[in-house]
């Protein structure tokens, strides 16, 4: 029995294959497209998540005790586990989230990527060494070494159930905790099947990750039940919640929230490429990606050619669930909500739609829309569906000006034949990501931070940046010889503090 049959297995004891503990209240994952039942899971209570965690310490211990070698192998055996069975994974993805079989796939396979970079990286990048000591403690070694919080709580989005989670999961093990996740609500088969497939490639150390399912109760108890760090995925308004229930036992955070990407296509831009990123980069996944594009800025020279591209690329898109749709539906049903209203607000307040603009139930044509005052909500707040504003400016600059005008702040993309002002604009964008010519192609580099500022958020995941973030830093300093005057004791002479004042002077006096 594969595990995604198991899934469907509810016994006394169990649901699915989470553990139920004490708790009898029980929840059904639905397939967005269909309404059909993809399994039954927990409503795990504070109880039952805080047995979760207390089981979990032992095993943060064992699994920290391994050492890098020991973590590295092991990581190994899970993610060889994940690529074998990957075809498995995305048919669950695929019922329970409702993106396209290749699309799972392209996912999975980037989670197995980052999963693969942490464990090769861990070592060198939070293991031991020693750095300098400096003039006053000259007589000292030195250290600093990276160690793991012990058990990190992970709650994770419904939009990439593999992906997104496992860039704080993957990386909180490579760097020695332990893992419980609550997944969403919307996909909690996924991160029971996570865990499963864990439990079945790593069993000396089972318990190092662990899943709590419920919704938003279950992951207010996870904020509050002694976690080392709460890494959450999700929306501004929640997560403000989720730091104020963090903030309760002074648990640390990480929090990677939503965006309102933009792309800036410049005079001399590649406008066919910068129109085939943009219709991805909008509408894959239902539009349903944090870092995807939602404005597009294009230059008066190369507006017009740029509309026409996207919209030829666009005509050619239907949202569906079979094989051959380009995009899924809309994974939560009240997202569609949200896109109508930002709709209605875009066509009210004087623009355009021409294409799209309807909703069919759960699925959400594909929508280019123009003339969209920079008021709208369909410009200002994330919309998160299949969805394109195209706005013409003067120049790159004001396209800069008015990019760098949202609360947001998680990523974007500049298209620009001249390298030198490309690598400007990206760099002065207000954003934690911006790609060059392409778009979201800095998630599936691991080596590269992933995160945002202001509304989206604080704190990184990925490259060396993401394993320092599930761990502290410890600095330890050893007395290698004793000098003739310790200036750090009472006993020091009273011409020693000005003999240090002078060798400072010389040292640094001169500089102005």
């Amino acid at each position: 029995m594969s595990l995604a049959e198991q899934m469907d297995t509810v016994t006394a004891a169990a649901a699915g294959t989470v553990d139920r503990h004490a708790t009898t209240e029980t929840f059904e994952s639905t397939n967005p497209a269909t309404g059909a039942v993809v399994g039954v899971f927990p409503v795990h209570d504070a109880a039952a998540v805080r047995e979760t965690v207390e089981r979990a310490r032992p095993a943060a211990q064992r699994w920290a005790e391994l050492g890098y070698d020991g973590r590295r192998q092991r990581l190994a055996a899970y993610r060889g586990y994940l690529a074998r069975r990957m075809h498995e994974l995305a048919d669950l993805v695929h019922r329970e989230n409702g993106k396209p079989h290749a699309d799972a796939i392209l996912e999975i396979t980037l989670a197995i990527d980052h999963l693969s970079w942490a464990g090769a990286h861990a070592r060198k990048t939070l293991g031991p060494r020693r750095v300098r000591a400096g003039v006053l403690a000259a007589n000292h070694a030195a250290y600093l070494e990276y160690q793991p919080l012990g058990v990190v709580g992970v709650i994770g989005p419904w939009n990439y159930p593999v992906f997104t989670p496992m860039g704080s999961i993957a990386y909180a093990l490579a760097a020695g905790n332990a893992v419980v996740f609550k997944p969403s609500e919307y996909t909690p088969a996924v991160g029971a099947w996570l865990a499963a497939a864990w439990r079945a490639a790593v069993p000396d150390v089972a318990d190092a990750f662990q899943v709590v399912t419920g919704s938003g109760e279950t992951g207010a108890a996870l904020c509050r039940a002694g976690v080392g760090k709460l890494a959450f995925t999700g929306s501004a308004p929640t997560g403000r919640r989720v730091m104020a229930a963090c903030a309760e036992t002074l648990t640390p955070v990480l929090m990677e929230l939503g965006g309102k990407d933009a792309m800036i296509v410049d005079d001399d831009a590649d406008v066919a490429a910068a129109a085939d990123a943009a219709v991805w980069g909008s509408m894959s996944n239902a539009g349903q990606t944090c870092i995807g594009i939602e404005r597009v800025y294009a230059t008066a020279p190369v507006y017009d050619r740029f509309v026409a591209e996207v919209t030829e690329r666009v005509r050619g898109l239907r949202p569906g669930s079979d094989d051959e749709a380009a995009y899924g539906p809309m994974t939560m049903a009240s997202q569609a909500e949200v896109v109508k209203r930002h709709l209605d607000d875009a066509t009210s307040s004087g623009g355009r739609a021409v294409l799209g603009g309807t909703l069919e139930g759960a699925f959400v044509s594909p929508t280019v829309l123009l003339d969209v005052p920079e008021s709208s909500s369909a410009v200002r707040e994330e919309t998160f569906g299949p969805t394109i504003t195209i706005t013409r400016v003067a120049d790159a600059e004001e396209a800069l000006e008015r990019t760098n005008a949202s609360s947001y702040g998680l990523a974007g993309a500049v298209f620009s034949r001249s390298r030198t002002r490309a690598m400007d604009l990206a760099r002065r964008m207000r954003s934690g990501m911006t790609s060059v010519n392409s778009v979201l192609t800095f998630a599936s580099i691991p080596a590269l931070p992933f995160g945002g500022v202001g509304e989206s958020g604080f704190g990184r995941i990925h490259g060396e940046d993401g394993l320092k973030e599930f761990t502290r830093a410890k600095a330890i300093t050893r007395q290698r010889y004793a000098l003739p005057v310790n200036l750090m004791s009472f006993t020091r002479p009273p011409a020693a503090a000005d003999a240090v004042a002078r060798v400072m002077g010389v040292v640094h006096g001169r500089h102005r």
